[in-house]
């Protein structure tokens, strides 16, 4: 699958994306999954619904850059697919609302679902189709290579609250990038990490808190973000920054 599959109009694959079983409850918060086994991320121009590739046959690595809320929303539609969530990082205390939304065990204990782990190497979950895997680096604007995505259905997030210079390798590598609205010298920068025009590094200065840009090869696509009442609820508003 090449990088500008990453990102489609729902609907418009052959594919056929591997089924879940998840609790009802989790259904209710988020919005419906899309084909080929991706999630709906927002809308394009027209209205029309986009989905994101996160989960796939291939080791995947994506940024987002810009802050937690966009992070946290991925990570809760992932395990609304049935996907198992790793989250390094060195605020726990954030990443609790994604914790409380897995729910309890039958032991009263949270859900095996979502672990929280310090930024530091640990034995990872096997993905498989029937269970993938979603680890997520919190780790700063410069972060380790602490987890590589190495399998088929592992994908490994890293989540820069902005971009850096010395963030440009990871930056660079990444299939999918998700880029929120950036200061004029933010956006010079990325357009010096991916080569882009001055009306692409101009426009990334422009948008609005609920836009987002999917970026990768042979992608540039303008998204306005949907968040549905439940993930409101325990997200707060669609924001910019942490």
């Amino acid at each position: 699958m090449t990088n500008s599959r990453l990102l489609d109009n729902r609907g418009s694959g052959r594919g056929v994306a591997p089924e879940f079983l998840v609790a009802p409850q989790l259904l209710d918060v988020v919005s419906p999954s899309g084909d080929r086994g991706g999630m709906v991320l927002g809308s394009g121009l027209k209205g029309e619904p986009l989905t994101i590739s996160v989960l796939r046959s291939a080791p995947t690595r994506m940024v987002v850059v810009g802050g937690l809320y966009l992070a946290r929303q991925i990570a809760l539609r992932a395990m609304a697919t049935g996907a198992w969530i790793t989250v390094a990082t060195g605020r726990p205390q954030a990443w609790q609302p994604v914790v409380r939304a897995a729910g309890t065990g039958p032991d009263g204990r949270p859900a095996p679902t979502v672990q929280l782990r310090r930024l530091s190497p640990v034995d990872l979950p096997r993905p498989s189709e029937d269970a993938p895997l979603l680890v997520v680096h919190d780790g700063g604007h410069v972060p380790q290579e602490l987890f590589p995505p190495r399998s088929p259905w592992q994908t490994t997030m890293y989540v820069l609250p902005y971009l850096h210079p010395q963030a440009s390798g990871t930056a660079n590598s990444a299939d999918l990038v998700l880029l929120q609205r950036l200061p004029v010298g933010q956006a010079q920068l990325a357009a010096q990490i991916w080569r882009l025009p001055p009306q692409m590094a101009h426009q990334l200065t422009t948008l609005k808190d609920d836009q987002v840009i999917a970026l990768g090869a042979n992608l540039w696509r303008p998204l306005r973000l949907v968040t549905t009442p439940g993930e409101q609820q325990i997200l707060g508003a669609v924001r910019r920054g942490d």
